[in-house]
């Protein structure tokens, strides 16, 4: 998810976000540990999504 994206929502939606991507993030996994995920480039954007959606989260709490 691009960050312009992730700008536009609310804290709320960051959270469920961020908990959804942590959900995407262990099926990646499992597929791999499996040897059926094919797209490994799936894992890595997950975990940049989550390290995004964290940085705007402390962004918000910081201004608060």
């Amino acid at each position: 998810m691009k960050m312009k994206d992730l700008n536009s929502m609310s804290e709320e939606n960051l959270i469920t976000e961020l908990n959804k991507v942590y959900k995407e993030i262990f099926k990646y996994r499992m597929q791999k540990a499996h040897g059926q995920l094919n797209q490994n480039h799936l894992l890595r954007n997950a975990k940049r999504t989550v390290a995004r959606i964290k940085t705007l989260l402390n962004q918000i709490k910081t201004k608060s």
